[in-house]
C-alpha cells in the first residue's frame, strides 16, 4: 500500500488548567493553534478542526482557526473534522476554503458531514425534518462549485443559482472528503460525487467497517470514478507507557461520554468499558507509542487506508498532555507505523 498519512483531529474541547479550572473558550482556541504548530513541526500530514455549537467545544468557526494555523505552519495540510454542510451554505463554505487554500499555499482540505450533533440546525433556522434533503442537495451544489465554473442549480430548500460564479478561484482545487459514521447510503453518496471516504470509527473493532470500504470501491467503479482515498477518524491519546496514557485519558473520556450520554440515553461510562475500548476490539487508540502504532498499522492493513486521523482531544484532557501526545505521535508512533507497514 502507499505510505499511510497520519493526521490529527480536534473539536476544540474546553480543557482544564493545572488547578482543575476550566479554561476560557479563547484560551482553548489559542491552544489549538499551538497544537497545530507542533503537529507541523513533528512532520504530521494533516490537522483537522471540528465544528460544534455547544458549551463543551470552543470552535464554531474552524476556518478562522485554521487560517491562524496556516500563518504559523509550513507543510501540514489543514482542514475540518467535519464541516456541517447541512446547516451551512455551500457557496460560503467553498469561498472560505478557497480563501484558506490561498493563505496556506494549497494546504486546505475539507471534510463534509451531516453532523452528529443537531444544535446548528435550530441555531441557523433549519428544520430537522429536512435533515437528509439538506445534506443531499447541498452536497450536490458543493460538487458543482468545485469545478470553479459558473453554476446553474436548483433545489428545494435553497434559492436557485443561474450562471453564478464564485470567488476566489484556487490554484489547484480543494481536496474534499465526506465523513461517514456507518451508513451504506452515505458511502455510496461519497463515491457518486467523487469524494474521499472518511470513516468515523468511535466504537467497536475497525474490521467491521471493511464491508463499507468494499462497497465504496465497488461504487467508485460503477460510477466511473478513479480510486480515491479512504481514511479513518478515531479517538486516541499517547503517553510514555500504557498505564500513564490510560490514567491521563480516562477522566476526559468519561466526562465527554457521560455528558453526551445523558442527552442520548447511554449508560454511565465505566473504567471497565474504557479498558475494553483501548484493547484490540475497541475503537480507542490509547497507550504507549508502540501500542498505538501497532493498532494503527492493523487498522490500516485491514481497511486499506491512505489516512489515519487520531482525535487527540477528549473532554477536559489538559493542553500539556495533548502536546506530549502530539509529540509522541509524530516522533515515535509515525516511524513505528511506517516500519510495520513496510514488512
Amino acid at each position: 500500500m502507499n505510505e499511510l498519512e497520519l493526521g490529527l483531529d480536534t473539536f476544540g474541547d474546553v480543557t482544564r488548567n493545572a488547578d482543575g479550572e476550566l479554561l476560557s473558550d479563547a484560551q482553548t482556541i489559542r491552544d489549538v493553534v499551538d497544537q497545530a504548530v507542533l503537529a507541523d513541526e513533528v512532520g504530521l500530514a494533516f490537522f483537522g478542526v471540528g465544528e460544534h455549537h455547544r458549551p463543551e467545544f470552543a470552535i464554531s468557526s474552524p476556518e478562522i482557526v485554521l487560517a491562524a494555523a496556516a500563518a504559523r505552519t509550513k507543510n501540514i495540510h489543514l482542514g475540518t473534522a467535519v464541516t456541517v454542510l447541512s446547516s451551512d451554505d455551500p457557496v460560503r463554505v467553498y469561498e472560505r476554503f478557497a480563501t484558506l487554500a490561498a493563505i496556506s499555499h494549497g494546504r486546505a482540505e475539507v471534510i463534509l458531514g451531516r453532523g452528529s450533533f443537531i444544535e446548528s440546525f435550530p441555531l441557523f433556522g433549519y428544520e430537522l425534518s429536512d435533515y437528509e434533503t439538506l445534506f443531499e442537495e447541498k452536497l450536490d451544489l458543493f460538487s458543482r462549485l468545485r469545478l470553479e465554473k459558473p453554476v446553474t442549480w436548483q433545489g428545494t430548500l435553497r434559492a436557485p443559482l443561474v450562471k453564478a460564479d464564485v470567488f476566489p478561484k484556487t490554484e489547484g482545487g480543494i481536496p474534499t472528503w465526506v465523513g461517514v459514521g456507518g451508513s451504506p447510503e452515505s458511502v455510496v453518496r461519497a463515491a457518486r460525487y467523487g469524494y474521499g471516504l472518511m470513516l468515523a470509527i468511535i466504537g467497536g473493532p475497525s474490521h467491521r467497517f471493511r464491508p463499507f470500504v468494499d462497497l465504496y470501491h465497488r461504487s467508485l467503479d460503477s460510477f466511473g470514478e478513479p480510486q480515491l482515498p479512504v481514511g479513518v477518524h478515531s479517538p486516541g491519546h499517547i503517553a510514555d507507557t500504557d498505564q500513564q496514557a490510560w490514567e491521563e485519558a480516562y477522566e476526559g473520556f468519561k466526562a465527554m461520554n457521560d455528558t453526551i450520554g445523558r442527552e442520548r440515553g447511554w449508560p454511565a461510562y465505566s473504567r471497565m468499558r474504557f479498558q475494553h475500548d483501548v484493547g484490540p476490539e475497541g475503537a480507542l487508540y490509547v497507550g504507549s507509542p508502540e501500542t498505538v502504532a501497532r493498532k494503527i498499522a492493523d487498522t490500516a492493513r485491514t481497511l486499506g487506508l491512505q489516512r489515519f486521523d487520531m482525535k487527540f482531544s477528549t473532554g477536559t484532557l489538559s493542553h500539556a498532555h495533548m502536546m506530549r501526545s502530539i509529540e509522541l505521535y509524530g516522533t515515535k508512533v509515525a516511524p513505528i507505523v511506517r516500519d510495520l507497514l513496510a514488512k
